[in-house]
């Protein structure tokens, strides 16, 4: 069984949902031993932003020498998400939403004909045989109907879309509104973690 962790908070060791989504991964590492584990840290090798020359090449048009690498790291990234079983991503609140790097992230694997496909009836999804779990992580306090919540409700979907109809969502909220609710926040988060049905 494969595991994909992905983590896209810029701050580093004092991340919230970096340290939980850490504890997710420890938690079914736990109940599966055998877990064949790959983590890719957006921030520290993030993905470019895609551009009209990589959208041209993946429509077939000849692709210009120096689009390679981005075309081999788009190949990589979604190599890596079809072969996971299970996918572990932190992702943390920046301005409504969720982090520039996650979003590029999302941009290479959302793929005609490899994610998705559409058909007679619309777009069908093809990544349904895969556990998504995230860990988010929010300044202040949002339920899923807030007018300012574009992270939880994005995921879900963006994940639906591709036929992730049931990703887990483990929250700490209200981490910028005073210690007390950081530790609370961080403490009931993790407790979550441990909690999650085994692999």
């Amino acid at each position: 069984m494969k595991l994909l962790h992905l983590d896209s908070s810029v701050l580093g060791p004092h991340s919230v949902s970096r340290q939980v989504s850490a504890a997710i991964v420890d938690r079914l590492r736990q109940s599966t031993p055998s877990l064949d584990i790959v983590y890719r840290d957006l921030t520290q090798t993030p993905l470019a932003h895609l551009s009209g020359s990589h959208l041209a090449a993946a429509q077939g048009a000849p692709a210009p020498a120096e689009l390679g690498p981005d075309l081999a790291a788009s190949a990589a990234v979604l190599d890596e998400f079809l072969a996971a079983d299970i996918v572990v991503i932190g992702a943390p609140m920046y301005n409504f939403t969720i982090p520039s790097q996650l979003k590029a992230w999302i941009d290479r694997v959302l793929v005609a004909g490899k994610t998705f496909s559409y058909g007679a009836n619309g777009p069908q999804g093809l990544a349904g045989d895969k556990r998504v779990i995230v860990a988010i992580s929010r300044g202040g306090y949002y339920g899923p109907a807030a007018l300012g919540e574009h992270l939880e409700t994005y995921l879900r979907w963006v994940f639906g879309f591709i036929g992730i109809t049931s990703p887990e969502f483990i929250f700490a909220d209200g981490i910028q509104v005073g210690p007390d609710h950081r530790e609370k926040a961080v403490a009931g988060a993790l407790e979550a973690a441990t909690s999650l049905r085994a692999a």
